[in-house]
C-alpha cells in the first residue's frame, strides 16, 4: 500500500493535531491563568475546522483506500486525544506497510 495515497488525511491530521495541542498548552493557560480570552477564540474555531476536516478526510480515505476495519473508529478516538493524531498517522502506516 502506497503512502502517497494517505498523504492528504496525514497532513490534515498533523494539522488537526497541532492546534489541538496549540489549544490545549498555550491557549486555554493564556485564557485561564492571564485572562486573555481571544487565543481560545481563534485557535478553537481553527481546530474545530481542522477536526471536521480530519473526520471527512477520514471517511474519505477510508472509501478510497482498503483501510482495515479499526481504522476508522481509531481514527475518530485519536482525534480526541491529545498526540492522538500523530500516533494513529504512525500505526496506520505501518499496518498499511507490513
Amino acid at each position: 500500500m502506497s503512502q502517497v495515497s494517505i498523504k492528504p488525511l496525514t497532513l490534515v491530521g498533523y494539522l488537526e493535531g497541532a492546534s489541538f495541542l496549540l489549544l490545549l498548552f498555550i491557549a486555554m493557560p493564556l485564557k485561564y491563568q492571564m485572562g486573555i480570552v481571544e487565543p481560545v477564540k481563534y485557535i478553537g474555531m481553527a481546530h474545530g475546522v481542522l477536526f471536521m476536516a480530519y473526520v471527512f478526510v477520514l471517511m474519505s480515505t477510508a472509501s478510497k483506500v482498503k483501510l482495515p476495519l479499526w481504522a476508522m473508529p481509531s481514527g475518530v478516538v485519536a482525534s480526541l486525544l491529545p498526540f492522538g493524531p500523530f500516533v494513529f498517522d504512525r500505526v496506520l502506516k505501518r499496518s498499511l506497510n507490513s
